[in-house]
């Protein structure tokens, strides 16, 4: 991660941390380096950036989810853009998945996403994406932090002549196309079946339940009346709790909650169990294998996996490929082996065939679908697995970077990993978006997890706070 990129763009306070001046310079500063990059791959050709360039070529597509701040940061970022002579394209309020569909469908240079994903509304972020809807590498992401972080390479930046600044305008079809897409992935009707949406008051709101519904579903909705400030706001695919409640109160057959800008997704059958991204490979994935659509019969998953995931896949004749935390990385091993499924526990799933991003609302089709399918209930679905007692806590520390210089924090580690005794584990790692570092631990004997959990989080709040 560099000074700026963490692991899903750059994240910050809006108005503090990631200005609007900010997102300027970043604006121009990808624009710049995206058009550069465009050049030097056009077939060896490497003269002026107006030759042989179409309109859709030079042009960035720009969604949002529904956060106050990102109306400003959206018009600073596009300003940016705009400013080394490439077109935008504002497609308004629409999932992070959908952003990443529509620019190799636009055929546009890139694209950007304005969201802080789950985190709480005063955060804001800028995700941007290649021509392939793919986030950007690690190397294209050191080359625009140069401007960022140098004032005299910034200043080296060229502007184009009154004739070249970019335009903008707003593209009313690109969420139906979107939608017209995911609708396209399912085989069954959703007739009969009774779904609860709970919107996070995000991105989600106002495309899912209306396709949903297009679907034949009976559907019921909670938080999808975005105010600019509610987003995330104890609801969504973080705060589960509510989305239960109204599933078991209206006794529907299976609940859905999406995050802020609607790429992750969890679940809840009728009975009210949550069903987490573990669960979701581990169904997906046999249905995949069962009708021979999982490529090399393997599931990409990061080192957060529950370990009944890995016991259930291994009983289902399923190969786990492990990466660190982030869907940037399962993609990466995805495409790289050309495999099928992929995601993280967290809910961002990826179905290659359909998306290269993790996608909440097409994750939550393919579960309906799944089951409409078999016949069957979510609940039935998910006695493949057994999911082994899990603790998490989230640190709050002043630097997160020290972390691997804290010899005290990995002896503590060791220490408990031995109670243990090779039936359980413990992950300890900094978050890649925020200043916390995450402590788990995982075994057969819940009470156990909480003491050892207790006692390495003593630890690194003292070495860290």
């Amino acid at each position: 991660m560099g000074e700026f990129f963490g692991t899903d763009g750059i994240r910050g306070i809006a108005n503090k941390q990631l200005t609007p001046e900010l997102a300027f310079r970043l604006g121009k500063a990808a624009g710049f380096v995206l058009l550069e990059q465009q050049i030097d791959n056009a077939d060896g050709k490497n003269d002026s950036r107006n030759d042989d360039k179409t309109e859709s070529k030079k042009s960035v597509l720009i969604g949002k989810d529904t956060r106050l701040s990102s109306d400003m940061l959206e018009n600073a970022l596009a300003a940016g853009f705009m400013s080394v002579g490439i077109n935008v394209i504002k497609l308004g309020v629409i999932p992070t998945p959908g952003v990443s569909y529509l620019i190799s469908k636009y055929g546009a240079l890139a694209g950007a996403m304005i969201s802080a994903s789950h985190n709480p509304y005063p955060d804001n972020g800028i995700k941007i994406f290649n021509k392939s809807g793919l986030k950007l590498s690690e190397t294209i992401e050191e080359q625009i932090e140069t401007y960022l972080k140098d004032d005299k390479q910034y200043q080296l930046l060229p502007s184009p002549t009154h004739d070249g600044i970019g335009t903008y305008y707003f593209d009313e079809k690109g969420l139906q196309i979107y939608e017209e897409h995911l609708q396209s992935t399912i085989s069954e009707s959703l007739q009969g079946c009774r779904i609860v949406l709970d919107c996070a008051n995000g991105a989600a709101s106002e495309l899912a339940p209306r396709l949903f519904s297009k679907l034949g579903a009976t559907v019921s909705c909670i938080n999808n009346n975005p105010n600019g400030t509610n987003i995330n706001v104890e609801c969504g695919s973080t705060h589960i709790e509510h989305l239960r409640k109204q599933v078991l109160d209206e006794q529907a057959d299976i609940g859905f909650a999406f995050d802020g800008d609607a790429d992750r997704l969890i679940a809840v059958d009728h009975l009210g169990n949550v069903v987490d991204g573990d669960y979701i490979l581990t169904i997906c994935g046999r249905d995949l294998k069962q009708r021979g659509k999982l490529v090399k019969n393997t599931v990409v998953t990061t080192v957060m996996a529950n370990m009944g995931y890995f016991v259930a896949a291994k009983d289902l004749g399923i190969t786990t490929a492990q990466t660190k935390v982030g869907d940037k990385y399962v993609l990466e091993e995805m495409l790289s082996h050309g495999y099928t499924l992929g995601g993280e526990q967290s809910g961002h799933i990826i179905f290659l065939e359909y998306a290269n991003t993790g996608d909440g609302v097409l994750t939550a089709l393919q579960l309906a679908d799944l089951v409409r399918r078999t016949n069957s209930s979510l609940y039935e679905q998910c006695q493949t697995m057994i999911k082994f007692p899990q603790l998490l806590v989230n640190v709050r520390v002043a630097n997160k970077e020290l972390l691997d210089t804290k010899q005290a924090i990995w002896s503590a580690v060791e220490q408990n990993e031995q109670q243990l005794a090779n039936v359980g584990r413990i992950l300890v790692r900094p978050s890649g978006t925020e200043p916390l570092v995450r402590v788990m631990a995982e075994g057969p004997n819940e009470e156990q997890l909480q003491t050892i959990v207790k006692n390495i989080v003593a630890v690194v709040e003292r070495e860290l706070a």
